[in-house]
């Protein structure tokens, strides 16, 4: 069988391996980087069912490629690099993990089968996470952790253990709770899907391979009966080219919505300062906040000294913003935060700046009048995940980017144990 020499440009070096719907080839000119080449191919069943369907390659591609876009922007580490042509995209080379990971929402499908006396439809709350070993002879059986721990797989030099077992359920859920926020942007349920992960040449575990209309359950307004993925193939008995023009028709439709799964909320932090000394404090609470992509403005005014201003400021701010938070900076008589307070339904945040005097300014932002409800936090940090919390609340990828955080903190503390529980490591 001859191969494409070049794809997008790229010059191709050997085929790293085949399978059912792609082509992975090396990238001799890029190394630690490969072309995975899309397949104009469905098959459900393991393989047994198969079909020819124009145009998919592509209707994939972009589909893949959309989706780790969202993923990145989220913060998931991915291997997903760039588009590379109509049909093909670079990925960082890994070695897979040679495990299916499986995220449920609702009860349907292989589930109801597994275990009988489940109603279809049931409701995961967290999802059900599910694994399976990748072996079509055997029809990819379900796995427990344990059996994963206990197979000590080594991939590119990393063993898998239980710290990494555990790093890849996290992972799971949370790339399946991202897309399912993302979708509900559309009025679509995302029911389940299945995702994989590869290990780089410096042993890094990385989201890895391909996420396509293959890869999940997707109904939108939550009817089953609308079903748009690949389940509305697996379903048929007899497959004519009007059936897959319908399937082909569904995958287009899933690619096409995939532009509009961008937040549309318009956001804004806005950091008033009650003198231009705090300035450098307030300038470490934005670049805190814009780690989260929060669009964040600085202002200066004094409540105490030009009180019209700071409420004409606030207002302004109030008529051209949905989601929107003050911090509010000043120490010694903090008047600003609860100032700011009093006249808005939108929430405030103290977040005074150093001074010898730290311990009476705090206790000035606490101390408020009746009836107002500002928050105090010490550290700029503080404040700009308190203000990514409430932003959060309405877009779903700063959500996303604190809960990458949170993941990414916990990793690097077990990471930190397991060198000193194993020195050599």
């Amino acid at each position: 069988m001859s191969y494409p020499k070049e794809v997008g440009g790229y010059k191709l070096g050997k085929l790293i391996i085949e399978g059912k719907t792609k082509q992975v080839f090396d990238l001799p000119s890029e190394p630690g980087l490969c072309l995975l080449l899309n397949k104009d191919r469905i098959t459900a069943g393991d393989g047994v069912k198969a079909h020819d369907m124009e145009g998919k390659a592509a209707i994939s591609n972009q589909t893949n490629g959309k989706v780790f876009e969202i993923l990145k922007a989220a913060g998931i580490k991915t291997a997903y690099v760039e588009v590379a042509s109509p049909t093909a995209f670079i990925s960082k080379k890994c070695e897979m993990v040679p495990i299916e990971w499986v995220t449920r929402r609702l009860a349907t499908g292989s589930f109801l089968k597994r275990n009988p006396g489940v109603p279809e439809g049931f409701r995961f709350t967290p999802p059900k996470q599910e694994t399976f070993f990748k072996d079509d002879a055997n029809h990819d059986p379900q796995w427990s952790e344990e059996q994963i721990v206990s197979a000590k797989f080594d991939v590119n030099g990393l063993v898998i253990g239980q710290d990494e077992v555990d790093y890849m359920r996290k992972v799971t859920i949370l790339v399946f709770e991202i897309l399912e926020k993302a979708w509900a942007l559309r009025n679509c349920a995302l029911i389940d899907m299945k995702i994989e992960f590869g290990v780089d040449v410096d042993g890094n575990i990385l989201l890895a391979d391909v996420i396509d209309s293959d890869s999940w359950r997707l109904w939108p307004s939550g009817d089953k009966r609308l079903m748009v993925d690949k389940q509305v193939y697996r379903n048929l008995a007899n497959v004519t080219a009007a059936d897959l023009d319908t399937v082909k028709r569904n995958f287009a439709w899933v690619k096409d919505q995939l532009d509009h799964l961008k937040p549309t909320i318009h956001h804004k932090v806005v950091v008033f300062m009650g003198s231009p000394a705090d300035e450098e404090h307030c300038q470490k609470i934005a670049k805190a906040a814009r780690v989260f992509g929060l669009d964040v403005d600085l202002r200066i005014t004094s409540a105490h000294k030009a009180t019209q201003e700071t409420l004409r400021i606030m207002q302004e701010y109030e008529d051209t913003h949905g989601a929107l938070v003050f911090i509010a900076v000043a120490g010694r008589s903090n008047g600003l935060g609860p100032v700011l307070s009093g006249n808005t339904s939108y929430p405030v945040i103290n977040c005074p700046p150093p001074s010898d005097k730290l311990v009476q300014d705090i206790w000035s932002s606490l101390s408020v009048p009746s009836g107002l409800g500002c928050a105090t936090v010490v550290y700029p940090d503080s404040a700009a995940i308190m203000a990514a919390q409430i932003i959060g609340l309405q877009d779903y990828l700063v959500w996303a980017r604190l809960r990458v955080k949170q993941l990414d903190m916990a990793t690097s503390l077990r990471t930190a144990d397991k060198k000193l529980r194993n020195p050599k490591v």
